[in-house]
């Protein structure tokens, strides 16, 4: 699943709760969504933490982990 798919089943306020309990800005979650810019490799493991697995962190950077 993508982060913007999770996120399209999620009810308000979801994206500022991950965004907090990753230490990032809700501006820097937005950024990342937009694909405008990439989230780092800790931070993919932060949001697969974050949405309990429901968002794998190869699916945010398959560069990285490649696509399973």
């Amino acid at each position: 699943m993508t982060l913007q798919e999770f996120f399209a089943g999620q009810p308000r306020g979801t994206r500022a709760r991950i965004a907090k309990e990753c230490g990032i800005s809700k501006t820097w979650m937005s950024l990342i969504l937009s694909g405008r810019r990439p989230a780092g490799a800790q931070l993919a493991i932060m949001i697969e933490k974050a949405t309990k697995g429901a968002v794998n962190k190869a699916d945010i950077r398959p560069d990285i982990w490649g696509k399973k």
